[in-house]
């Protein structure tokens, strides 16, 4: 009977020197990195004259002319893959693997920018994700090829296994897989038998005890499985530092600010959105946008508007300031409660299209949420040049910077909960609503803020520098390329 064979260590916290360790080997052994094979694919099909030249497939990651995945150091010093003539690096495509779970907003949105660019950029690029996700988001409009995989968002032994064996097929095949979510990561990391693998996090654990206890288990598989792992937000980046992961960073997920409503259309949305609300000319809009769900606390925030509009009654009867509820989601029914049994006027939108418009004619806008990733909602309200009132969670503090006034929270129990947030809240948006001069500098502020902010092109220059270095290659800026993007 023949030996046991040992159990293959996994990549991650301890056992980084699994799958890396073999792959820096064979390649070091062969006199090049993966990158080089990327190349033989390209020359194979008749397209190294189109994306293995100087800045070829696109602008791509960093500026005209940039290599983001090279080949590694040949002989001599010089890259391999680099142009003779010039040295400039040469850009190859590589094969992508996207892998996401039953996602919504911005999670969908994210991977969708991301297929696009990836694509444009010349790369070849699979995306697995459940049906749903593929209609809701129209993955097929953006040069990629999606296949569905059916992750769901809880527990479904046969349905896993399933999506296990497809990841297995689909992975054999990519140079590099990106996972998006805890579930989909850990469903890639058992998949996986070479390809790297980045996983990046967009939620924080769930407060409830089963879900948590969930989370941690699909979290510890992602830590263990995963090359790198990218936080939507600085807290993520920490915990996943905290629990040994070696490779992590912040992951880039700016909003399509180019929807927005230009400046010179803004006066004439303004004034149908509020015939429409049936606002008169001196009440204030107050906007907050989002899932009506736990994590956003829209309870909270209809309660911090109503106990400040109470104080203040308008000598006409009617409130100073008015709030919209753009979302929907499972605490409609206690937010439409919140709204009913107080003072002022709630006006539940639903689910909107129109956000952009919403923005447009709004005030001020305000998110009460338990925890952020890096809200897309509050960049394009900067973007629109509104006020931002915002709990200070997540990565909140990240996207506004110092354009918004930030109520304190935290998710531990010694912070602002319950009845004190909601105080903390009504003061904030009471400093906010009742000074116009104020307001106007903080809408300049905003306007500032969101030149800051990365862009859609950015953030796959840092996915593409993401696969560079999970492939072992180099990541090389040409001399007139602009820095990488950078977040406060």
């Amino acid at each position: 009977m023949g030996r046991a064979r040992p159990r293959r260590r996994r990549p991650g916290r301890a056992c980084r020197t699994g799958r890396r360790g073999r792959r820096g080997a064979r390649a070091g052994a062969a006199g090049h990195d993966l990158g080089a094979d990327a190349v033989a694919r390209c020359a194979a099909r008749g397209d190294a004259d189109r994306c293995c030249r100087p800045g070829g497939g696109g602008r791509g990651a960093a500026g005209a002319g940039t290599e983001v995945l090279r080949p590694g150091a040949g002989a001599g010093g010089r890259p391999t893959g680099a142009d003779p003539g010039t040295g400039r690096t040469r850009r190859c495509a590589v094969k992508v693997l996207l892998v996401t779970g039953l996602v919504a907003g911005g999670v969908g949105g994210h991977v969708r920018m991301l297929a696009q660019g990836l694509a444009a950029a010349g790369h070849q690029v699979l995306v697995a994700c459940p049906q749903e996700v593929a209609r809701g988001f129209e993955l097929d409009r953006t040069g990629a090829t999606v296949v569905p995989v059916e992750v769901g968002s809880g527990l479904h032994p046969a349905r896993d296994l399933q999506a296990l064996r497809r990841l297995r097929r689909l992975a054999a095949g990519a140079d590099v897989v990106h996972a998006h979510g805890v579930r989909a990561g850990a469903l890639s990391a058992l998949a996986l038998a070479s390809a790297p693998l980045v996983v990046t996090v967009h939620n924080a654990p769930p407060s409830d005890r089963r879900s948590a206890l969930v989370y941690g288990v699909l979290e510890r598989l992602v830590y263990c499985g995963a090359d790198l792992v990218l936080g939507v937000s600085p807290d993520l980046v920490d915990r996943a530092r905290t629990r040994g992961v070696r490779q992590v960073d912040l992951a880039v997920v700016p909003a399509d600010l180019t929807r927005l409503v230009p400046p010179q259309r803004r006066p004439e949305v303004r004034a149908a959105l509020r015939r429409e609300l049936g606002l008169v000319d001196d009440q204030l809009f107050l906007l907050t946008v989002g899932r009506l769900g736990a994590q956003k606390r829209t309870v909270e925030v209809v309660a911090a508007y109503q106990s400040m509009v109470g104080r203040h009654p308008h000598e006409t009867g009617a409130p100073p300031v008015v709030l919209a509820v753009a979302g929907d989601g499972p605490a409609r029914v206690d937010v439409a409660a919140q709204a009913a049994g107080g003072p002022g006027r709630v006006h539940l939108l639903g689910r909107r299209d129109d956000v952009p418009e919403l923005l447009a004619a709004a005030d001020v806008v305000v998110s009460g949420a338990q925890w952020e990733g890096q809200p897309l909602w509050l960049q394009e309200a900067l973007g629109s040049g509104v006020p931002v009132v915002a709990t200070d969670v997540g990565g909140t503090r990240v996207v506004v910077g110092d354009a918004a006034v930030l109520v304190p929270v935290s998710r531990d129990s010694g912070g602002l909960g319950g009845y004190a947030r909601v105080r903390a809240l009504r003061a904030a948006l009471q400093q906010v609503l009742d000074d116009p001069q104020l307001r106007s500098v903080m809408s300049d502020r905003s306007l500032r803020r969101a030149h800051e902010l990365p862009t859609a092109v950015e953030a796959v220059a840092a996915a593409e520098a993401a696969y560079a270095r999970v492939l072992g290659t180099a990541y090389q800026t040409g001399p007139s390329d602009p820095p990488a993007p950078e977040l406060d």
